[in-house]
């Protein structure tokens, strides 16, 4: 089987994207996430989930929630992103991902191109995040095998009849925890705020937020533009 390893240049820790997660023995400490995004329409109303498991098999964080519409492979990725953020800001230094997206799977694993514009920039958060860890594994499993996420996501979308957006829940009782935090560089997001905070990449004359924003469908905003000068 082949491995896949990040560039010989990347930092000392960095974690390994692997092509093939069994082809190297499991690390100890390893925690396992569940992730799935949904979308009615596609694009339609669209929600993720994630779901983490302790080294001993113990629920540590869930997260079920709707953000808007979009695609379902945009939703896959915020799935994706918010257990990486959790695992990044609680110390969780080694983790296994198990998704039924064979697109988000094969993407972060090198083996498919990331030519969507729209998940190029998600990609690249996550592949970021990933390589703080110090083991970091990615792999395809069938639907059966991630009922719970995909059943999170789908409740999310019930219960917002795709109107209005619902918060996610963490074992930790704090609240909407996934998506933001100092060591991702992400800003918290408060729904009931007036004002909100969002960094966004301008790709193609279309703003493409960095993080969900929570928002009912069809909601009408104004912004501020402040641009950032890449040296």
């Amino acid at each position: 089987m082949t491995i896949k390893r990040l560039p010989k240049t990347s930092p000392p820790g960095s974690a390994g994207l692997f092509n093939e997660p069994h082809a190297v023995e499991a690390p100890a400490a390893l925690c396992t996430a569940h992730v799935d995004g949904a979308s009615r329409g596609n694009p339609g109303p669209a929600s993720y989930a994630a779901i983490i498991y302790g080294p001993d098999g113990s629920q540590i964080f869930q997260i079920g929630k709707y953000f808007g519409r979009d695609t379902n492979n945009v939703a896959e990725y915020y799935a994706l992103i918010a257990a990486l953020d959790y695992a990044a800001n609680h110390d969780i230094k080694r983790l296994r991902v198990n998704s039924d997206s064979e697109l988000l799977v094969r993407q972060m694993q090198g083996r498919y191109k990331v030519k969507s514009p729209d998940l190029r920039p998600l990609f690249e958060r996550a592949a970021k995040i990933a390589r703080t860890l110090e083991y970091f594994a990615i792999q395809h499993v069938p639907r059966e095998m991630n009922r719970d996420a995909d059943r999170l996501a789908n409740d999310a979308l019930d219960k917002t009849d795709g109107k209005t957006a619902a918060h996610g829940i963490q074992k930790d009782g704090a609240k909407d925890g996934a998506m933001h935090g100092a060591k991702s560089g992400t800003q918290p997001i408060q729904s009931n705020a007036a004002t909100i905070r969002v960094r966004a990449h301008y790709i193609n004359g279309v703003l493409v937020p960095l993080e969900p924003l929570d928002l009912p469908d069809g909601a009408e905003i104004s912004f501020d533009l402040r641009r950032t000068l890449k040296r």
